[in-house]
């Protein structure tokens, strides 16, 4: 059985790895377990580098930790080169480089939504197959 191909935003990652029980915990199981295929960019691995050191109280990683996790989840997703779109593609231009996962993704891996907690790319939802975590585990959930 193919498993859904999905972007996960840094958000989504961070969020998950904190908080197991939550939605996006659940989501990082599936992926886990093979339910998800995730795709994933340099850009959001190295946001994910940037991000976890200021929640180390959380999860209590030294930096070498991290380092080894983002390397994981580099081999466990598949990394793509963002797309090039226009700055005005949204309204934070920190969040172009993911909008370009989602646009590469689509193209070259079949991904079907990006996932994130973003209020910027949630408001694209329009235009692009962009949901909240609760929003994909209400479709999707049922793994």
């Amino acid at each position: 059985m193919a498993s859904l191909q999905v972007v996960l935003d840094t958000n989504v990652i961070v969020s998950g790895l904190a908080y197991p029980s939550s939605v996006p915990g659940k989501i990082i199981q599936a992926w886990r377990s093979g339910a998800l295929d995730v795709v994933l960019s340099d850009y959001i691995l190295d946001e994910i580098c940037r991000v976890l050191p200021r929640l180390s109280h959380r999860h209590g990683m030294t930096k070498d930790e991290i380092d080894d996790l983002v390397d994981i989840l580099g081999f466990l997703a598949e990394v793509v080169e963002p797309d090039s779109l226009p700055e005005d593609s949204v309204r934070d231009l920190l969040d172009v480089p993911v909008l370009g996962t989602l646009v590469a993704g689509m193209r070259l891996q079949g991904v079907v939504y990006l996932i994130t907690g973003d209020k910027d790319l949630l408001a694209l939802s329009g235009q692009y197959p962009v949901l909240a975590p609760s929003e994909f585990w209400g479709r999707h959930g049922g793994f």
